[in-house]
């Protein structure tokens, strides 16, 4: 009798220099993915919509995705509250009032 060949399939996630989780071999984000996920889309519309996708690929994310949601969902909040908070510090220290007027004021500075 053959024997069936039972191998655990790495989760296809990358998390880049920055701590960004990417889709391996992609720059589709696990924000982007989860995002369309919870949206409805189904794993078909998901590769529609991001054609860089395999489809193995996404099937394998749900099934990661719907196994640790929880601790996905609490590592996206915080990378968006890290986002939130360099957003708050960028502004403060650059006021983001005026920027455009600044800038064009720059681009001719004889106006």
């Amino acid at each position: 009798m053959m024997s069936l060949q039972l191998d655990a399939q790495p989760v296809p996630l990358q998390v880049d220099s920055e701590g960004v989780a990417r889709v391996a071999g992609t720059r589709i984000t696990l924000d982007t993915f989860v995002s369309a996920f919870r949206s409805g889309a189904t794993p078909e519309g998901i590769v529609q919509q991001y054609p860089s996708l395999a489809l193995q690929d996404v099937y394998a994310l749900i099934a990661y995705y719907l196994r640790a949601h929880e601790e996905v969902d609490a590592w996206l909040l915080a990378r968006r509250a890290a986002a939130a908070d360099l957003r708050r510090e960028i502004e403060r220290r650059f006021d983001p009032q005026g920027i455009r007027e600044r800038l064009m004021a720059r681009r001719h500075p004889d106006a």
